[in-house]
């Protein structure tokens, strides 16, 4: 009987010991799931919060290093559109009922759709993690054209070589749209290839552009890298945008663009180059559209607010004076084309029709508002142009 009972208390002591690992287990793993397992509410705290920009946000979690990126409406016309990357660090999982894309830690491997995507990873110092891009000949960064042997070209809209990308490899692709969705995202959910939109392109403020360089940065892991670029252009920008305020006395008038077929397209008068425009001490011609987006007007109405033009920017390709008579011949007699105060932003171009103009201009704003103001107010700049150049002419077509 002795012997019986002390049996008993051996395996009673040795199940009381099980049963306590088991409960401390049970508690780890519950902890674990939990840590993995946060709501989508938790990620409320502000990262980064955009001074320029409209359609980013950059959250996250008190004692998590796990990212989350918003983007909203990020194309023309686009209407309570939310994109999310959740960007994943130390294993956390993404929150419960996110329905958003994941990256597994910082992208080192980057298809781009868009050449001022590469402009902004360009001044991140992260070009050499570029692996795939779309259209590569209309590119001028130098470090692309240098590697191209080495990166992919996926394409365009409507006829992406999915292949090519697959074989690239890349850890995301950043998209941008139009006025819709890119025809990518199914085909990236099939493959499992993460994806953002990047929406420098709706922005209308010169450095809400140039401010989407933080939310690529955060996607490489260098966001303080990012921040610290964008304040410094920030600063220049409206240093001399101050300069010109301060000192400008006259306003000249600014005509834009060349005719499309019948049409002339005429930015709206919040949009970037006219706000631009603006801020280099000068007014643009079109003040009639105020919404958000160019607008067509016929040749007469263009031919009307030429006549009172002081300044002609942006003309498509056209590269001389003879060239821009040949395009819109009634023109030539113009008070702007007589003065030859006419400008084009394809100073840095590439012989395929690449313009670095529609490229890094975008994360260098100050250096393009350099160039206007050295174009309405010369006084006040002996900076050379770095987009610009004026069209000249001995002869014009009779």
């Amino acid at each position: 009987m002795i012997r019986k009972s002390h049996l008993s208390i051996q395996d009673s002591k040795f199940f009381i010991l099980i049963y306590a690992f088991c409960i401390l287990y049970c508690a780890l793993l519950l902890s674990c799931v939990r840590s993995n397992s946060d709501n989508l509410a938790d990620f409320s705290k502000t990262l980064y919060d955009p001074s320029e920009a409209s359609g980013f946000s950059l959250n996250a979690k008190d004692g998590s290093e796990s990212t989350l990126l918003t983007v909203s409406n990020p194309w023309q016309g686009a209407d309570s559109i939310v994109s999310r990357l959740f960007i994943a660090r130390n294993g956390d999982e993404a929150p419960l009922a996110y329905n958003g894309q994941v990256l597994d830690g910082e992208a080192h491997r980057i298809a781009t759709t868009s050449s001022t995507h590469i402009a902004m990873l360009d001044a991140l110092g992260a070009s050499d993690r570029i692996v795939a891009v779309s259209g590569i000949n209309y590119i001028t960064n130098p470090e692309i054209q240098k590697r191209r042997d080495q990166i992919a070209d996926i394409g365009y809209e409507g006829n992406f070589d999915y292949e090519a990308l697959l074989a690239a490899d890349p850890d995301i692709v950043l998209l941008y749209g139009v006025n819709g969705a890119s025809s990518m995202e199914k085909k990236l959910r099939e493959l499992g290839i993460p994806f953002i939109y990047i929406g420098d392109y709706v922005e209308e403020s010169p450095l809400g552009k140039t401010e989407w360089i933080v939310p690529i940065a955060e996607i490489i892991g260098e966001r303080q890298k990012g921040e610290r670029i964008f304040a410094e252009i920030s600063d220049r920008y409206n240093s001399l945008k101050k300069k010109v305020a301060d000192t400008a006395i006259d306003a000249p008038s600014v005509m834009l663009n060349v005719p499309y077929g019948d049409s002339w397209f005429m930015p709206s008068a919040s949009s970037y180059m006219a706000r631009l425009i603006s801020d280099a001490g000068a007014e643009y011609i079109y003040a009639e559209d105020t919404g958000n987006t160019s607008l067509p007007i016929d040749l007469e109405k263009a031919y009307a607010l030429a006549t009172q033009a002081d300044f002609w920017l942006n003309v498509d390709r056209v590269t001389s004076l003879p060239e821009l008579a040949s395009k819109c011949p009634r023109f030539e007699d113009t008070r702007v084309f007589s003065n030859g105060n006419i400008y084009n932003n394809t100073l840095r171009s590439n012989p395929n029709g690449g313009n670095d103009f529609f490229e890094s201009g975008v994360t260098n704003p100050d250096l393009v508002l350099g160039d206007l103001i050295h174009i309405f107010h010369p006084e006040l700049s002996n900076e050379p142009l770095v987009y610009y150049k004026k069209l000249t002419s001995d002869k014009l077509p009779r």
